[in-house]
């Protein structure tokens, strides 16, 4: 493993004083490598491989258009700061928290079985926004949602209602 080489004692200098021999230490590194492959293949043979989760979308072609009744349609604003605001047909607009979001629409999609929701979020919005909102939707078997781009109605909703 390691080996210790001693030189011999070279003399006498100038100034009478001897000089100490020196101590020259090898490290012999042939059975550091070995370990490192053993540990590289136990943690690449113990450690899990996960893929990474996808969520599935369909999307429809650009020029297909649906008539949808108003009151089978549940709107969800997001804002900027997060707030989440919902709306059912011509009721209006109230805010809701996260906690109770996800017993929001469990509640509305039992009451209405052909109901649609529409998610349109705020551009500056975060992007963890819109995955727990669809992650929620995909928790809670909802399947009937649609994206749709934020308008500036959408912006006066969201300033009326004080999100």
């Amino acid at each position: 493993m390691a080996e210790v080489q001693t030189a011999a004692p070279r003399g006498k200098k100038k100034g009478g004083h001897k000089k100490k021999a020196r101590i020259a230490v090898r490290v012999d590194m042939t059975p550091m490598v070995d370990l490192m492959f053993v540990l590289l293949t136990f943690y690449m043979v113990a450690t899990a491989f996960t893929m990474p989760q996808a969520m599935e979308i369909n999307v429809p072609p650009s020029d297909t258009k649906v008539e949808v009744a108003e009151s089978n349609l549940m709107t969800i604003l997001v804002a900027q700061n997060g707030t989440i605001v919902w709306k059912v047909g011509t009721n209006p607009p109230a805010i809701v928290a996260w906690n109770d979001f996800k017993n929001l629409i469990v509640n509305q999609n039992k009451a209405n079985p052909r109901l649609i929701t529409l998610i349109k979020i705020d551009p500056k919005a975060k992007y963890q926004d819109m995955i727990n909102i669809l992650d929620a939707l995909n928790v809670n078997n909802v399947t009937r949602f649609s994206l749709a781009p934020m308008t500036s109605q959408d912006q006066q909703i969201l300033a009326k209602v004080g999100a």
